[in-house]
């Protein structure tokens, strides 16, 4: 119990030393993000983000890939592309196109500002949700603040829990980072095992970058930062 409070006033801590912990803004001077995507330590794709402001507008636009091939056979092709248009960091849009195999999956998010709520088309969810749910792209550090999360493939609406587990020096790509690590857990009583989240996320102290994600599915999944970029300040 006394660690546990230890590790908490230390997260809270952290939040107040950032002021922009739950803003968009804190990432207008980014401009560009890497990431390899590895399963049981080999590299099988990559997941690239570009970030662009337009006056009050903020852009992201990814584009993710990954092939699983074994004994010559393929058996998944995975492409994802993404776009998130931010206006003084209220989310306004967010549309996501993927092919899995054969497989088609899409999201159509809009912000209703009448009603201020989210207004989702997504291939496994349509309807609206509150402001207090967050789209699932890692980028944003925002997500391990909130209870709902948008699933970015699907348009899914997912509760979570997330545990924040403390501070610890990491070293990716022999690159060392001094990082927050969180515990990532589904919090829904639903059976499908396949559909819960249960992953580990560690972000950068300093500059709150997503640096790296794991979980098991099949296998131990690892998302590494490999490039990161900024702009460079007017």
């Amino acid at each position: 119990m006394k660690k546990f409070k230890i590790l908490l006033i230390l997260f809270l801590f952290l939040l107040n030393q950032n002021s922009s912990f739950s803003h968009v803004n804190h990432y207008e001077n980014l401009k560009y993000l890497e990431y390899e995507l590895y399963l049981n330590n080999d590299l099988i794709g990559s997941h690239k983000f570009h970030f662009k402001k337009k006056g009050d507008l903020f852009y992201v636009v990814t584009d993710g890939k990954f092939k699983v091939n074994k004994l010559g056979i393929n058996l998944m092709n995975y492409h994802t592309e993404t776009e998130e248009i931010y206006q003084n960091g209220q989310l306004l849009k967010f549309t996501s196109n993927t092919t899995q195999n054969d497989k088609k999956k899409y999201v159509n998010l809009t912000f209703n500002k009448k009603e201020n709520i989210f207004e989702i088309d997504g291939s496994s969810f349509k309807g609206k949700t509150g402001l207090s749910s967050i789209v699932g792209s890692w980028w944003n550090h925002s997500i391990i603040n909130k209870k709902t999360q948008i699933s970015a493939v699907s348009g899914r609406i997912i509760p979570q829990k997330v545990k924040f587990l403390g501070k610890k020096e990491i070293n990716i790509n022999n690159k060392n980072f001094d990082a927050l690590h969180f515990h990532v857990l589904s919090d829904d009583n639903k059976p499908d095992e396949k559909k819960k989240i249960n992953l580990h996320v560690w972000y950068d102290k300093e500059t709150l970058i997503w640096i790296k994600i794991s979980y098991n599915k099949l296998g131990r999944w690892e998302y590494r930062l490999k490039k990161q970029l900024f702009y460079k300040n007017n």
